[in-house]
């Protein structure tokens, strides 16, 4: 009973990353990446009297492809085999407000950076909000772009990266600096 109880009171939702997806950090060029082929399944939650609805991932189970000659390029240029940026999702939840289409996510990811397996550096830890609306600050300048009806969504979101311990990758990267995401997605349910 009180499993067909929590089934009536959430239901599964899918995402799919897409391709069109776009990351920058502090005054670098932003990177073009083709995020394809990640996601993960989440719960969607019973809607509040405002008709919003919690919107939970299990970390476990997204996979977000890492960045690399593959997946990103910098100036129309693939970055360079052997340099491989892979991420570590710790947390994606918040809420949908599906009349308007508007979401808002909190993401928690490990970022860790390596170069073929000379130099790996401490993770740098994201932490930021993922949202449908329009992020700005001093650098950069997003719109998101709520739920369709086909599924299709772009999220963005704004982060202080803080420095990672490693002073070489702190030094290259300007840490602590800036970040910026546009995430275009699918969601599905």
């Amino acid at each position: 009973m009180l499993i067909a109880l929590a089934i009536k009171l959430y239901s599964t939702m899918q995402l799919k990353s897409q391709q069109g997806c776009r990351l920058a950090i502090g005054a670098y060029p932003t990177f073009s990446y083709d995020a394809r082929g990640g996601g993960g399944n989440g719960y969607l939650g019973p809607s509040s009297h405002e008709g919003v609805q919690s919107l939970c991932f299990d970390p476990n189970t997204l996979n977000i492809p890492a960045l690399n000659w593959r997946t990103t390029k910098l100036l129309g240029l693939p970055l360079p085999p052997g340099l491989e940026i892979t991420i570590d999702s710790q947390k994606l939840e918040g809420t949908l407000a599906p009349a308007s289409g508007s979401i808002s996510l909190e993401f928690k990811a490990h970022f860790r950076f390596r170069v073929g397996s000379l130099l790996t550096a401490p993770p740098l830890i994201i932490d930021t909000c993922l949202s449908s609306g329009t992020v700005q600050s001093q650098r950069h300048y997003e719109k998101g772009q709520a739920l369709r009806a086909d599924g299709s969504a772009v999220l963005v979101g704004l982060a202080t990266v803080k420095p990672s311990g490693a002073t070489w990758l702190d030094h290259f990267l300007g840490l602590p600096n800036e970040a910026l995401a546009v995430l275009r997605c699918e969601l599905q349910s």
